[in-house]
């Protein structure tokens, strides 16, 4: 091959600009998910408290926090009714101001059941009350879920004493993920994959 049909070859490749234009998008929707404080306008004072299911000890906690600061209280997946109304009752809070939801399966369901319906009744700033250990994958989750409807998240973390179970950075980023495709897709893609190929799989592992 002559130096000159190499220049050919050359000149014919195309220039491969959808990589490089995909990666200013996305530089660009991040920049303006992080900046979006500066123009959002601001969130009011807390309208609710949202507490996620798993411990007992958290219902406590924002039953007294909802005494205190005359909040309804969103129960998601926690205890059974029955314990959970005497606890409230006990407690001082009528069941006008609590309501309890159990569409929720885990973390991500947590906020993904409940997010429209919060966003239809106007709320706009949660005080969200889970476990110390369980705090920082369900504010990854929240915010990128919640954000996503405009209502702003502020944590009141349970302490868990000796019963905490720190959690791991693939989990917290996983679960993190998990809510971004949820936000793009209108779906857990993990369930959906586990619904479509899990029979599937079971079926292999059988033989």
């Amino acid at each position: 091959m002559t130096v000159s049909q190499r220049r050919t070859r050359t000149r014919r490749r195309p220039r491969r600009r959808g990589g490089r234009r995909w990666l200013w998008l996305t530089g660009g929707g991040l920049l303006l998910w992080l900046s979006r404080g500066l123009w959002l306008p601001p969130a009011p004072a807390p309208q609710m408290i949202l507490v996620l299911g798993g411990d007992v000890q958290r219902e406590r906690v924002a039953g007294e926090l909802a005494k205190q600061d005359g909040l309804p209280v969103l129960v998601s997946g926690g205890s059974n009714p029955e314990y959970a109304n005497w606890q409230f009752g006990r407690q001082g809070l009528d069941a006008a101001r609590v309501q309890l939801d159990y569409r929720a399966t885990d973390t991500l369901s947590n906020f993904t059941s409940v997010v429209d319906d919060l966003k239809r009744a106007k709320v706009r700033h949660v005080l969200l009350v889970t476990s110390s250990d369980h705090m920082d994958r369900a504010l990854l989750v929240g915010r990128i879920v919640a954000g996503s409807r405009g209502i702003q998240l502020t944590p009141v973390p349970v302490s868990c004493g000796h019963a905490c179970l720190p959690e791991t950075t693939g989990k917290v980023w996983g679960d993190g993920a998990r809510a971004a495709l949820w936000v793009l897709t209108g779906r857990d893609l993990r369930r959906w994959a586990a619904e479509r190929f899990g029979p599937l799989l079971e079926g292999v592992q059988g033989r």
